[in-house]
């Protein structure tokens, strides 16, 4: 799987309005406390409010907040606000795949591989991230020695 930058930004940018979640924050403090590029940072912020994740205000006192709870924010959420489905096959959703013969097993495989995906990102919050504290079966999964590797 590839993150994107505007994956990673979008979920920089949501922990850092989650450690103060009832703080509004201008782009350009979350830009400079992240290291975002700030225009960049603009549209992203632009699709985590179309998606609800932020709310903005106008004003002196304005700038962005969460639009929810940071624990009922998930980083899939994120990820899908600004980049779409978490999984895709060239450019398609593995369960409409449809393959012949001898690569009959990719359509499964990949649906497996969007669950796993699913399995690790809907299960941490924004409030995990701010806490610094994922949850125990990621942490797991992190912590195992294979994760680190790279092949």
């Amino acid at each position: 799987m590839r993150v994107s930058a505007r994956a990673d930004y979008a979920v920089r940018a949501a922990v850092e309005l989650a450690i103060d979640p009832g703080q509004h924050r201008n782009a350009e403090s979350i830009a400079q406390a992240q290291d975002i590029p700030q225009k960049f940072l603009q549209t992203i912020l632009c699709d985590l409010r179309r998606a609800g994740i932020v709310a903005s205000r106008r004003g002196i006192d304005g700038g962005y907040r969460l639009g929810q709870p940071a624990k009922e924010i998930s980083v899939a959420d994120v990820v899908r606000a600004v980049d779409g489905p978490l999984a895709t096959v060239r450019g398609e959703r593995p369960q409409d795949l449809n393959y012949a013969e001898a690569a009959e097993a990719l359509r499964p495989l990949w649906v497996a591989m969007r669950a796993s995906v699913r399995g690790v990102l809907e299960n941490v919050t924004l409030a995990d991230l701010a806490s610094r504290k994922l949850p125990a079966k990621v942490r797991r999964i992190a912590d195992s020695t294979d994760a680190w590797q790279n092949r």
